[in-house]
């Protein structure tokens, strides 16, 4: 049985975009770290090691689950997509680093500048 998690407070940057790499469709492993590569501009490089220590974990929380397999020139392709409570918890996640963005931009925003001596 798998456990949901609603949100994780140790959501990592790479879960979190992988879920929403998978929120876009079915993806391959390769294929996943590919996206999270482009959609973080090239801030997210994940092995073989991470991407797959990363997608057992979300499968086990019920985040991400497996959406079949096929065979491309002899090597097997494992797709894997988002669940209805991986989605709810990337839109939970979306929208808490909006408002902590959103509160840390006023003190940008209303900080005084430094005087020149």
């Amino acid at each position: 049985m798998h456990r949901v998690a609603m949100y994780s407070p140790r959501m990592t940057e790479q879960a979190l975009f992988i879920l929403a790499s998978l929120a876009q469709g079915d993806l391959h492993g390769y294929g996943i770290a590919r996206d999270v590569e482009e959609l973080s501009d090239g801030r997210i490089r994940l092995t073989a090691g991470t991407i797959y220590g990363a997608l057992n974990r979300l499968s086990d929380e019920g985040l991400v689950a497996p959406a079949g397999e096929q065979q491309v020139q002899g090597r097997r392709r494992r797709y894997y997509r988002l669940t209805p409570a991986g989605h709810s918890v990337l839109a939970a996640e979306v929208e808490r680093l909006r408002s902590a963005a959103a509160a840390l931009g006023t003190r940008v925003s209303s900080r005084p500048s430094p005087r020149l001596a």
